[in-house]
């Protein structure tokens, strides 16, 4: 038996003397990695570099004083002082002053690639195409033994029945990942019949286990792909170009499964309350053209259509007597008129003065009035008018 058998406690907490006596502070360089902020206040992360990695920790009220935003990919120079942590047996860096140093290799990098995307227009709003209201095909790219394609099926069934789900399954993380979900994107629009939707995501995970949802081929897949697009990487505080290049972006999967269909229930509430109101219209509607038609039954000319008739007929006869008394008045006072006139006409005929024993003489070949004795010649033909007869005489003689 050795001489001295340390318990892991004992080991521990001589490892965590040596170590804080050794290191009471320190500085160090380094790339901020999955960063988290809880309702505590304090503010949790990995401090790396390409070879090796370091937790760390900054305290609510060291974190409080700082004047920058601390975010993944941020390069920072922090000083403190090594801690170790005996119920997990690991250390960590208790940060108690921190300066950014600028960003890290990822994250300049997605940068410049985001920059010269926006540049070509992939992630224009206008070219972004609508969701389908009631999808009956939907596609989604993943890992098919992830959290995400279980929690998507999920909602999916909880929400709306009657879908078809064709998973494309892919590798979402690694190196070979971009090129087979850019690949799955390419074949979902090659699948007959055609796809309503196709979603894009996977579960959450640091901005390294995101990468593949960074990388070009993807972004340009989504940009050109004639599905509607749902990104759903599941990362609520970060943004991949993914996200960006998308038609619609979903935080989660699940969230993903509530914008591709519309929920059983709202949608039978809505059907529920358009067949009321049309029920409450048709009802209303039919109310206002009974009460018309009751108005209408309830004029004389409908209840009683043969009175008008009558009427217009008793009409007809009085103007038809007032025409003929009009008439006969009219006649009677043309009548007295006639008369009177053909009285005075009478007055003034020649034939009147005649009647008085007068006569009327012209010559017989012309008919012209013999009014002047110096117009007469021997043997000039005249023609006298008598009240009764005429007579036929030859001048001989005239005296003036």
């Amino acid at each position: 038996m050795p001489e001295q058998v340390l318990s892991v406690s004992q080991l521990t907490a001589q490892f965590k003397a040596v170590v804080e006596q050794q290191f009471p502070s320190v500085w160090v360089a380094g790339e901020i990695s999955n960063f988290s902020r809880p309702q505590s206040g304090h503010c949790y992360f990995t401090l790396k570099d390409d070879k090796a990695q370091l937790r760390a920790v900054i305290w609510r009220g060291t974190a409080s004083r700082l004047k920058f935003d601390l975010h993944d990919g941020l390069e920072v120079v922090c000083r403190g002082r090594l801690d170790v942590y005996p119920p997990r047996g690991s250390y960590q860096l208790v940060v108690e002053q921190l300066q950014p140093q600028g960003i890290g290799a990822l994250e300049l990098a997605l940068r410049k690639l985001r920059a010269r995307l926006e540049a070509e227009g992939l992630f224009d709003p206008t070219r972004k195409q609508a969701l389908p209201p009631f999808p009956r095909r939907i596609g989604i790219v993943t890992s098919p033994t992830g959290a995400a394609i279980h929690d998507f099926l999920q909602v999916l069934e909880r929400r709306w029945q009657g879908i078809d789900v064709l998973i494309l399954p892919v590798r979402v993380q690694g190196r070979e990942a971009a090129g087979e979900i850019a690949a799955g994107i390419e074949q979902a629009q090659r699948i007959v019949p055609s796809l309503d939707v196709l979603v894009v995501g996977r579960g959450g995970g640091s901005l390294e286990d995101l990468w593949a949802f960074n990388e070009e081929p993807v972004v340009r897949a989504i940009a050109a792909c004639r599905i509607p697009v749902i990104s759903a990487v599941g990362h609520e505080i970060d943004v991949t170009l993914a996200d960006l290049a998308a038609d619609v972006r979903a935080l989660t999967p699940s969230e993903a499964a509530e914008r591709v269909v519309p929920s059983a229930e709202d949608v039978t509430a809505i059907v529920r309350n358009l067949q009321m109101r049309l029920l409450g219209s048709l009802s209303t509607r039919t109310t206002t053209l009974r009460n018309r038609l009751d108005a209408l039954a309830s004029r004389p000319a409908l209840s009683r259509p043969l009175e008008r008739v009558h009427l217009l007929g008793r009409q007809v006869d009085e103007l038809a007597g007032r025409i003929h008394t009009a008439m006969r008045t009219g006649l009677s006072r043309h009548h007295t008129t006639v008369d009177s006139v053909a009285g005075k006409l009478e007055a003034l005929s020649p034939l009147a003065v005649l009647q008085r024993g007068y006569s009327l003489t012209q010559d017989e070949t012309s008919g012209k009035v013999i009014d002047d004795a110096k117009a007469l010649q021997p043997g000039q033909r005249l023609l006298t008018r008598l009240a009764r007869g005429e007579v036929v005489s030859v001048v001989e003689s005239k005296s003036v």
